[in-house]
């Protein structure tokens, strides 16, 4: 009776001891965090253009 409850606990063991265990361990998988780069709503950019178009129509309707 002991060698039976002694297998039966050793079996127990081995199987708590080896779940989960397939193969090679694989190291966990981090997806890159996304950054989002803001941009500013400026009409910068348009009023340089804007006054040289306002320049040369005035240079033009004064000849």
């Amino acid at each position: 009776m002991k060698k039976l409850a002694l297998a039966a606990a050793l079996s127990l063991a081995a199987t708590s001891a080896f779940a989960g265990k397939h193969g090679k361990y694989s190291e966990p998988v981090i997806e890159p965090a996304v950054v989002v780069a803001e941009t500013k709503a400026s009409s910068g950019g348009i009023i340089v253009p804007l006054m040289l178009l306002l320049i040369v129509a005035a240079a033009v309707a004064a000849k």
